[in-house]
């Protein structure tokens, strides 16, 4: 049984990535319901939060239907990351989560996120501090290094174990990969053989099939597995894994009819959410991954993504789910 603190998540749980404009809450309603054993918000800045920015602020919003949740943070000044940390608690989240892991220029040029890899003692310090203000779990989100000549994971999840945090997600690639190549889980096969690592340790990065995640729990021994990009548009792939996991056997894609009505509902949370008009903007990411394989869907694509109409997108999902009624997946 893995657990952080006193939560327990299973034999081997899966996690939902946190992913910017992504991980919201009518995103993690829908991957909650097709099987993610834990969840993580979007990142959260911290320097918003103390400053009470309405994004940021916004971004605390979790539900007791998500738990186990955990909310994440980032930033590059210690005293402004345990600053929010307590703000996060007082949110009541089950987790909190630091990101140590965030690629983009905006994040990790700043010396947050990815970044924060160039220092691992300040890494350190600050995750001692975070670990002391609050008392709800610590976890870290993390990548291997910030390049091929700077991976020191094993070092740092020894460091960051001995201050306190009670379990991490390395996302098997450095920095200067982004999200291109191939993720190299064998340095997180390293981290599980190290005897001195008594924590859970997640694996994220290329995982997109039952048959990978398989794969990766035998082969690399990782105590759970992250998933990000392959659940955008597509929340059955945390069931279809537990499915094959218990069988060996795959489940059947879902047809067009259960497509459609995620699909609805993802957008209801959303509207519901955030109002109408960002609702609608923000649902635009999901439709081609709920959609994806359908022949000639390009111009109801483009009407997905460019309405601003909740009743017109409603109208446009009936007339797909009529159009291409006997289509297989």
């Amino acid at each position: 049984m893995i657990k952080i603190g006193n939560i327990s998540l299973g034999e081997f749980p899966l996690l939902l990535a946190p992913m910017e404009d992504v991980s919201d809450p009518p995103f993690r309603a829908v991957c909650k319901q097709n099987g993610a054993d834990l969840m993580y918000t979007e990142f959260i800045s911290s320097e918003g939060l103390i400053r009470d920015a309405a994004k940021s602020v916004q971004k605390l919003d979790i539900f007791d239907y998500e738990r186990p949740i955990g909310i994440q943070i980032f930033g590059n000044e210690i005293e402004s990351m345990r600053e929010a940390a307590s703000i996060v608690e007082a949110a009541k989240p089950d987790i909190l989560d630091i990101n140590y892991g965030c690629p983009v220029n905006k994040v990790a040029c700043k010396g947050a996120g990815a970044g924060i890899l160039l220092d691992i003692d300040k890494m350190v310090a600050m995750t001692a501090e975070i670990v002391n203000a609050v008392d709800i779990p610590v976890t870290v989100k993390t990548r291997l290094g910030w390049d091929e000549n700077t991976i020191r994971i094993q070092e740092v999840v020894e460091r960051l174990q001995d201050v306190g945090i009670q379990a991490i997600s390395i996302h098997a690639r450095t920095r200067k990969q982004m999200y291109k190549g191939t993720a190299n889980w064998e340095y997180l096969a390293e981290v599980k053989r190290n005897p001195r690592i008594t924590i859970p340790v997640f694996g994220n990065g290329d995982v997109d099939s039952p048959e990978k995640a398989l794969e990766y729990r035998n082969k690399y021994g990782v105590d759970g597995i992250m998933i990000g990009r392959a659940s955008i548009g597509y929340p059955w792939i945390f069931n279809e894994i537990k499915h094959y996991f218990a069988t060996g056997e795959k489940l059947a894609a879902p047809d067009l009819e259960e497509r459609i009505r995620v699909a609805k509902k993802h957008l209801d949370f959303s509207v519901e959410w955030k109002g109408e008009k960002l609702g609608m903007l923000e649902m635009r990411r999901h439709y081609t991954n709920y959609f994806r394989g359908i022949p000639n869907f390009k111009p109801y694509r483009t009407e997905l993504v460019t309405s601003e109409n909740y009743d017109h997108v409603l109208g446009i999902l009936e007339e797909v789910g009529n159009v291409y009624a006997d289509y297989e997946f």
